[in-house]
């Protein structure tokens, strides 16, 4: 009997051991690099980029005795993850490898062809977070594009969504409303693995003019469409200053339009970033049983009273909700945040949120969204139900056109 449990636990670890998600650098690396064999290799990444045990996917080429790594790319945040949110940066020497670094997120942000020369192939890892606002997609988009008009291959490392692969929720960007944070016409939450996406922008023909790059996904292992980031396994780092762990992913995408606006604080300059809505005029216990009162799916909310470090309203005590996602599936993720502003307002109707801030945010809220119509059409009422069509009217027809670019069950 002793003997079969051992056994029987010795399989079920061998079985865990097997079915481990390996992301694309580790795939990469198992095929000894034969991709990047014979060519010079420039490498778009950050620190997300790296393989199970750490490793970053900067060293683990440079290291590579058959890859010619020849240059550095920097999305939003740098290379090394040392520049803040919206930073611009110049172009630099990596002081560890000795690479040229070229900034992507400074005066430039499509790579020129003085940046591609001398470069074969363009390598990006990068981890997402699922949201068309996070400027590493757009970054992605952006350098396909111009590797696309000066004929160098893309290969894409691909990295789990954290928030699934099913999740897909709010309107495609319109016309006219186009921006580094909602650069291609898909919903706010795509759904898609990086990999998945480059491929729908590339077959889609979505890069300027409809130009297509040559393209290859190098797909992970064992990864499922239902897998969050957890049950994945995988290690996560820091995305970005904000994004400290993968389940802050989904309060991002519940409060981070919002907070565009700056009228509430969304947790940005506190310990618990854009897991909480509040201000100084908000009623904590009113405000959580409210919304409690909604019973939406999958989400709790409870008062708190807190004080940012930093950013908006900085050493303010402010009042307000702390949001529990305890389903994911369930919760209407990017709606969360407009049920906050409807029930704000029937609680305090002088407050308008949209009122109170500087007119200017409204431009950077409306990109966010993909379009004024949201803004317009909510101030109406301060109702989710008058933006619900709005939001959810793309959903379909998007999962309809991305079903034959998905790369994974």
């Amino acid at each position: 009997m002793k003997k079969l449990i051992i056994v029987l636990i010795l399989a079920i670890m061998a079985a865990a051991t097997q079915a481990q998600v390996k992301v694309g650098i580790e795939m990469l690396r198992d095929d000894n690099f034969n991709l990047l064999e014979g060519k010079r290799v420039g490498l778009i990444t950050n620190p997300t980029g790296v393989d199970r045990n750490l490793n970053s996917t900067l060293d683990i080429l440079f290291k590579a005795p058959n890859v010619k790594l020849v240059a550095l790319y920097g999305p939003e945040h740098g290379i090394r993850g040392d520049y803040f949110a919206g930073e611009q940066f110049d172009n630099a020497t990596d002081p560890r490898t000795g690479l040229p670094v070229f900034s992507l997120h400074g005066r430039t942000r499509k790579p020129t062809p003085e940046m591609l020369k001398g470069v074969d192939v363009l390598v990006y890892d990068v981890q997402d977070i699922g949201s068309r606002s996070y400027t590493y997609i757009s970054s992605m988009g952006l350098a396909m594009e111009a590797a696309a008009e000066n004929n160098i291959e893309v290969i894409i490392l691909d990295r789990p969504n954290p928030l699934g692969g099913i999740k897909i929720e709010g309107p495609i960007v319109e016309p006219g409303f186009v921006s580094f944070v909602s650069q291609f016409p898909i919903p706010y939450l795509h759904g898609m693995t990086v990999g998945e996406l480059a491929t729908y922008i590339n077959e889609e023909k979505l890069l300027t003019k409809g130009i297509k790059c040559k393209l290859t996904i190098v797909k992970m292992k064992n990864w499922a469409r239902t897998m969050d980031f957890e049950a994945t396994g995988l290690p996560w780092v820091i995305s970005s200053p904000h994004i400290p762990r993968a389940s802050t992913a989904a309060y991002c995408a519940s409060s981070g339009i919002l907070g565009e606006l700056y009228t509430l604080n969304v947790g940005i300059g506190y310990t618990l970033p854009f897991e909480v809505f509040g201000a100084g005029w908000i009623d904590a216990e009113q405000l959580a049983k409210n919304l409690n009162a909604l019973k939406l799916g999958g989400i709790l909310f409870r008062p708190i009273h807190y004080k940012p470090f930093y950013s908006t309203q900085k050493d303010s005590v402010l009042h307000g909700v702390q949001m529990h996602i305890t389903n994911m599936e369930k919760a209407p993720l990017t709606l969360i945040q407009f049920y906050v502003l409807q029930e704000c307002h029937k609680l305090w109707p002088d407050k308008n949120v949209f009122e109170l801030c500087d007119q200017s945010r409204w431009r950077m809220f409306d990109q966010v969204c993909g379009t004024d119509k949201v803004r317009k059409t909510f101030s109406q009422s301060f109702t989710v139900e008058s933006i619900n069509k709005i939001w959810t009217q793309d959903v379909e027809l998007f999962k309809e056109k991305a079903k034959k670019h998905l790369l994974y069950n």
